[in-house]
């Protein structure tokens, strides 16, 4: 045998090629280093199809349990980094393949009966990003109980709420927290219907066209839990779409993209409010870092590097959606370049909403099991900056109409009381009633009530507002949610 021949053997096509492939390529072509993170998916994945192999009588009983032997093997040798990952190998798939082949023989030739890689790879990316998709739901819940905790116990502290960046209204500071309480469980909405379409099995499609085995790819999907709400199985249903599917990768890193601008929009506010111009909150220590030249500085350095981190995934969004665009059907070796991004974007999520869940609400103390640290809220700081903005203007010209006036009418009348406030550098509700009398002779002492800031919150008791008794009905809704 000569030389390239024996170079040769090691690839899955050794037997049509007269060279081996150079080294450049190879190093090229090669995804092992970063595909070998789906080595349990595979393992599993190829025990569930060697199980149906043997029932479908294509495989003999001690091939099978030749295959199950030799994988747990394997298994052993991954879990305790014993496994030697061959660049020759090129990836996973293959390194797995060879490995079981050198320790059981024939049987491992075998398992790859009825399946090509172009399936095997669809499927595995699956199942990991599947389980992945479990592990962040479990974050995100995480995230928002957090949030909520912090939120119960600040419903009566009043921030300033802004549009545009100006002082608009009085608003709980419990209520903006669970603003953002909403967009992470919609984040999680999203994951949940992505996880659905995820969980569907491409094996049995083998290279494009399906195979003449009689495979039972229902029974494959039951094995591997690739079944629906009521336990149907979930296959996918065209041989040629289901290799060269990556729809649902593209939508993973969708809703991991837009989970990420909600954390970069939480950012933005963590990093303003701690600033000393704001002066409403304060991160603790080990969320921050100093200056080399400053050291007055503390510096809110996991908000902005999140913030940053969120360009990443947005990036990997259109990276994957750039990859798809122009491809013919059915597999093509493009969509090797799925899982760098793929698998960034998950790991990017994950660390970002274990860090935030722990910066907003603190760790578990061992000692209490109660959760210490978190955000420290500043709510003389936050009153201070709402009265500046006079930001019960729009109370006043409620009241204004609900004494008769047209609200086009207050409106005008509150605009010239703001500007009387702003000659007499003080608040609506630090001026004489008389002065206020002087704009509409409706105006009555009760006003005073209706221009406090306590006040205009308890006036805003509907369904969704940031009247006190409203938040606390929503962050009791959220509890119920989040402990089911």
């Amino acid at each position: 045998m000569s030389k390239n021949q024996l170079d040769t053997k090691s690839q899955a096509w050794s037997a049509l090629f007269s060279e081996p492939m150079s080294e450049l390529v190879k190093r090229y072509t090669a995804s092992v280093f970063f595909d070998k993170r789906l080595w349990q998916a595979d393992i599993t994945a190829s025990l569930a199809h060697a199980e149906m192999l043997a029932h479908q009588q294509i495989i003999g009983a001690q091939d099978l349990a030749d295959i199950q032997r030799g994988m747990a093997l394997i298994w052993t040798e991954i879990e305790t980094d014993q496994f030697e990952w061959k660049l020759d190998l090129e990836d996973v798939h293959l390194n797995i393949e060879a490995r079981l082949t050198q320790l059981v023989g024939d049987a491992g030739k075998r398992l790859h009966t009825g399946r090509s890689r172009n399936d095997q790879v669809a499927t595995d990316v699956r199942l990991w990003l599947r389980g992945e998709i479990d592990l962040i739901l479990g974050l995100l819940n995480d995230l928002q109980q957090s949030m909520v905790s912090v939120a119960e116990k600040n419903v009566d502290v009043i921030l300033p709420g802004f549009t545009h960046l100006q002082v608009a209204q009085p608003v709980s500071f419990a209520h903006h927290l669970l603003a953002y309480v909403e967009m992470f469980a919609r984040d999680a909405e999203r994951l949940v219907d992505v996880r659905r379409r995820t969980n569907r099995l491409p094996l049995g499609s083998a290279a494009l066209a399906g195979t003449t085995y009689p495979l039972d790819r229902e029974h494959v999907a039951k094995s591997l839990r690739m079944v629906d709400d009521q336990g149907h199985p979930q296959v996918c249903q065209n041989s040629l779409d289901g290799v060269s599917d990556r729809d649902f990768a593209i939508e993973f890193t969708a809703a991991a993209a837009l989970c990420m601008v909600h954390i970069s929009r939480l950012s933005e506010e963590l990093i303003l409010w701690m600033s000393q111009n704001f002066g409403f909150i304060q991160i603790a220590d080990r969320f921050t870092t100093g200056s080399s030249i400053m050291p007055q500085k503390k510096n809110p350095d996991v908000p902005e590097l999140a913030r940053g981190k969120t360009g990443r995934v947005v990036g990997h969004l259109m990276g994957l959606i750039t990859l798809m665009k122009g491809q013919p059907l059915a597999y093509n070796k493009d969509n090797q370049e799925d899982k760098e991004p793929l698998f960034d974007t998950v790991d990017t999520l994950k660390d970002t909403l274990r860090i935030f869940s722990e910066m907003v609400g603190g760790q578990v103390n061992p000692a209490t099991g109660h959760k210490e640290g978190g955000i420290q809220v500043k709510p003389q700081a936050m009153e201070a900056a709402v009265k500046k903005g006079y930001a019960t203007a729009t109370d006043l010209a409620d009241y204004l109409v609900k004494k008769g006036l047209p609200f086009r009418d207050a409106h005008e009348i509150v605009a010239h009381a703001v500007k009387a406030a702003t000659n007499h550098n003080c608040d609506l509700s630090e001026l004489p009633l008389s002065v206020l009398q002087s704009f509409h002779a409706s105006i009555d002492k009760d006003v005073y009530e209706c221009l406090s800031l306590q006040g205009s919150l308890n006036a805003r008791n509907t369904l969704g507002g940031t009247a006190p008794v409203q938040v606390r009905a929503q962050i009791a809704r959220h509890l119920q949610r989040l402990a089911g």
